[in-house]
């Protein structure tokens, strides 16, 4: 109902003179007029169509103004047409209380003033009008706001199903990269035993050392890509954590530069390493601290050609230690240096080298250095003209409040005497090469390719080492591990889990098996040593195993 469209009003009198006195007055209005003569013939109108305003005569016949008011206003229909009562007698007080209690809105008294009445019957009618007309906004906007909440259901039902095929989706990518690494360690480990063999020969081959050293340092590479593919897959789903303790910055740089060393070297680069005169001691994870620092150190020896310079500089800087890796290589131009830490971005360069890498070493690098409380940035006055990556770390609190650094073992790593070990993996080919490697350091070894047959090497031969595979077909490296512990002597034996899986819900269930380390394939032959030789003397001087460590996470 537009503003202008005509509404219902009924003209209810016992007197036709008087009804057609009310139409005259009226018609100006424009408004439907309906007469009736009676009571009855009102109600029979209004159950017919809908009345804005009834003008009731009070004194009629059969059935009152009031009485037929009363019905009016207790229609459900017609609640809220306006009543307005006509009387030609006089109404006191308690006539007007009585009108208005039955549902009367205004009073009218003959003689009847034209105007007065027009002017009242406008507003009410008018009033009606827009009443309706906010009735109907009032439904369209319910039925709006229906629609729009099943838009926005139906829009929330489909975020909720494409949250959970993301979760779905992110828990097989975590499976399957734990998989894949499992699967490529695997395979990695023989060939790392391998080259151990190889340099061990009693003849020196020069052309074969240089294979070997080759083989050694794509073997590292190949190994830190599956590192970094599993860091950045845990940092992403908050299940990496940060093993705080005090550890001194001036070692990790010498691990570090021991590890690239050889690259540098092979690309005759000159690599210029400045420590502060006195020790820095950071409170951090040692090898994540590492692993930032050999990135850096990497990346600057990937991108700076033959003959070049490379820089390594630590120092301090007020409540940090600022530590800058620059060289004279190929630099970054001024748009790429943005998204230099983006997850998976190459930069043009890097995407045409042979060794660009996978583009999450810096990502990786930046978040491992701010889960520290520090920060990772880069700077290049542009292309060929080399670049400078600036790792800042807090320097520590009060030493009293810090854990001390774990000390290594004094004595030199292989010289341990001979033991009896037990190497268990389903991978013959990492079974024999890594028993192979232990023989020719005058330990005693056997293998076995599985869980049952491991248990019962133990049980017949006995062991002092177990180099215990996890995925074992059928009885599994955890079961085998409870059975050496439950077994009489079994608290003597060092047990090491040597394994593709790394996670850390995979070191948690080795700690619970009753395992005493736990190494990710392929293993670091030193870290091995290192362990035996702990171990041993911690079973010969307490009687016990030695206490759970794992070292190459």
């Amino acid at each position: 109902m537009n503003s202008k469209e005509p509404v219902n009003i009924l003209l209810v009198d016992d007197q036709p003179a008087k009804l057609l006195s009310y139409e005259v007055i009226l018609a100006p209005l424009g408004e439907n007029l309906i007469k009736a003569t009676s009571g009855r013939e009102a109600l029979d109108r209004l159950l017919r169509i809908d009345i804005a305003v009834v003008l009731i005569d009070v004194c009629m016949p059969d059935l009152d103004g009031f009485e037929l008011a009363a019905m009016i206003h207790d229609h459900p229909r017609h609640r809220r047409a306006a009543i307005i009562f006509v009387s030609a007698v006089h109404m006191t007080d308690m006539d007007r209380l009585r009108g208005y209690e039955v549902g009367g809105a205004d009073y009218v008294a003959v003689p009847i003033v034209p105007e007065i009445l027009r002017a009242r019957v406008s507003v009410f009618a008018d009033l009606y009008r827009k009443t309706q007309q906010l009735e109907r906004l009032n439904l369209e906007l319910e039925d709006r706001v229906a629609e729009r909440t099943a838009e926005l259901e139906a829009s929330t039902s489909r975020l909720q199903r494409s949250e959970e095929a993301l979760r779905d989706s992110d828990r097989r990518k975590d499976e399957f990269l734990a998989m894949l690494s499992h699967e490529l360690r695997n395979a990695l480990a023989p060939m790392r035993n391998a080259i151990e063999i190889g340099r061990e020969r009693v003849t020196p081959d020069r052309d074969l050392g240089w294979a070997l050293d080759m083989l050694d340092r794509q073997i590292a590479h190949l190994t830190r890509l599956v590192d970094d593919l599993l860091d950045v897959s845990r940092i992403t789903s908050g299940a990496l954590e940060i093993q705080r303790e005090r550890a001194d910055l001036a070692e990790i740089v010498r691990a570090v530069v021991e590890t690239i060393g050889p690259s540098l070297s092979d690309k005759h680069q000159s690599l210029h390493v400045a420590l502060p005169t006195e020790p820095i001691t950071l409170v951090a994870d040692g090898v994540r601290v590492n692993q930032v620092l050999q990135n850096l150190l990497d990346n600057a020896c990937k991108f700076t050609p033959e003959g070049g310079s490379v820089w390594m500089i630590v120092e301090r800087e007020g409540g940090q230690v600022a530590i800058r890796v620059r060289d004279s290589g190929a630099g970054i131009s001024a748009e790429e240096l943005p998204l230099l830490f983006e997850l998976f971005y190459q930069s043009r360069h890097a995407a045409s080298s042979p060794n660009g890498g996978l583009g999450i070493g810096l990502s990786l690098a930046r978040r491992l250095a701010e889960m520290h409380g520090g920060s990772l940035d880069a700077s290049s006055e542009g292309k060929g003209r080399g670049s400078e990556f600036v790792v800042r770390l807090p320097l520590p609190v009060p030493a009293s409040e810090v854990p001390p650094a774990p000390q290594p073992a004094a004595d030199p790593v292989g010289t341990s005497a001979p033991m009896r070990i037990l190497v268990v993996d389903d991978n013959r080919d990492s079974a024999d090469s890594l028993a192979r490697v232990l023989r020719r350091r005058g330990h005693e070894v056997r293998t076995a390719y599985d869980g049952a047959a491991a248990a019962r090497t133990v049980d017949e031969h006995g062991a002092d080492v177990v180099l215990l595979d996890i995925g074992l077909p059928g009885v599994n490296g955890y079961e085998v591990a409870r059975q050496i512990r439950d077994a009489p002597g079994g608290d003597r034996v060092l047990v090491i889990a040597v394994t593709g899986w790394g996670q850390r819900e995979d070191l948690d269930r080795s700690r619970e098996a009753g395992f005493d380390a736990h190494l990710v394939k392929p293993v670091d032959l030193q870290a091995l040593h290192r362990l035996m030789e702990q171990g041993s003397r911690a079973a010969i001087k307490e009687g016990v195993s030695a206490r759970f460590t794992a070292p190459s996470l």
